[in-house]
């Protein structure tokens, strides 16, 4: 889906949301392999329990330091977050992954987010 801190007056590129869409990234000890950009050699997992404000790098924060009225557990809340905090694995490469509940994540990308099943 369009991320919510996407600009919706522009849609965003969809050429890479239609070379991501249905592809299987499997998280390894010493690797992630996927499609780029979720492929990485060399992770460095770091799981980390986040607030609303700091989850996709801090996006809904920043949301919120240019309009006041835009609240972040609200807007975590639309993408599926049942309050905080929120579990977030750091892999060390360029995605990071917020897990909604035990089967399901998402990961944000270019002004997209991605939900993750697992299988």
């Amino acid at each position: 889906m369009v991320a919510p801190w996407a600009d919706q007056q522009r849609k965003p590129e969809g050429a890479e949301r239609a070379r991501l869409i249905g592809k299987a990234i499997v998280l390894k000890a010493k690797e992630i392999s996927g499609p780029q950009p979720f492929a990485c050699a060399k992770p460095q997992y770091k799981v980390t329990d986040y607030g609303p404000d700091m989850i996709f790098q801090g996006a809904f924060g920043e949301m919120q330091r240019v309009d006041r009225k835009a609240d972040p557990k609200a807007s975590a809340a639309s993408l599926g977050f049942a309050g905080a905090p929120i579990r977030t694995l750091e892999t060390g490469c360029e995605i990071d992954v917020h897990f909604v509940d035990d089967t399901t994540a998402e990961v944000g990308l270019n002004n997209y987010v991605y939900t993750l099943k697992k299988r």
